[in-house]
């Protein structure tokens, strides 16, 4: 069933950020895809979006095997047509250990699902944004604060961030004679399920356990949504939006 709405697909929209993103675009007009592994929260993620959820298709989907990714994308192919907008969320942490500690099952988790994951879905997206018409399309990557910086005993989550850098901008670069722009977002500290445990204390690179600024989801929302609204001629390459206390300038 084609759509005249433009079509966005949402890994990890369970819960978190994704479920946050997902909304918004639901609300401004999208037809949204909602990936994720557990199918019920996809299906509390389209319910809370209301009426809007009309347009809504919940997918369970495993972003670190190819297969199940093919099948993401061809069941988002089958049902809208197109794809003009990938956000590429999905992603997981680990348990927290000094890197000489780190269980190798775990860094190979973190960089199957945080970078494969992203690039699976990447390339997908590639394949129908080119051969869709009109052209071409958008991705977004969500890089982390820890992009830039790491968290203590974060190795295995970090080295993901850094290469989601890496992924985005040969995205860019590959996506350009097929009118595919792509864009980073680095978030830190926005206030969702996952992060509640900054708000009662986390370890800083001094040995220091400390309670952590967050700022609203909806700002996250906010800045997606302006990345998304832009031509394809334009492209914010990198945005940061972080809470503005939180440690990240200056270290501390």
């Amino acid at each position: 069933m084609a759509t005249t709405k433009k079509v966005a697909l949402v890994t990890g929209a369970g819960s978190g950020i994704g479920k946050h993103i997902a909304l918004a675009l639901l609300r401004n007009d999208y037809s949204v895809v909602l990936a994720g592994r557990r199918m019920a929260a996809l299906e509390e993620t389209v319910a809370a979006a209301g009426a809007s959820g009309v347009d809504a298709l919940a997918v369970s989907a495993d972003v670190s095997d190819p297969a199940s990714v093919k099948a993401l994308f061809e069941k988002t192919r089958d049902r809208f047509g197109r794809l003009d907008l990938l956000f590429n969320n999905a992603g997981i942490f680990t348990k927290s250990a000094s890197l000489e500690d780190v269980d190798f099952a775990q860094w190979k988790a973190s960089v199957d699902v945080n970078l494969s994951g992203a690039f699976l879905c990447t390339q997908e997206a590639f394949r129908i944004m080119k051969a869709q018409t009109p052209g071409g399309g958008r991705i977004i990557n969500n890089g982390s604060i820890s992009a830039h910086v790491p968290r203590p005993n974060s190795v295995a989550y970090t080295a993901t961030k850094h290469a989601i850098t890496g992924l985005t901008k040969s995205t860019s670069l590959d996506g350009r004679k097929y009118n595919i722009a792509c864009g980073q977002i680095d978030i830190g500290n926005a206030a969702t399920d996952m992060t509640e445990k900054m708000e009662r204390g986390i370890l800083q690179a001094n040995g220091q356990v400390a309670v952590e600024p967050t700022m609203s989801v909806e700002n996250v929302a906010n800045a997606v949504l302006y990345m998304a609204s832009l031509p394809l001629d334009a492209n914010v390459q990198f945005m940061t939006v972080m809470a503005t206390n939180m440690p990240f300038i200056g270290r501390g």
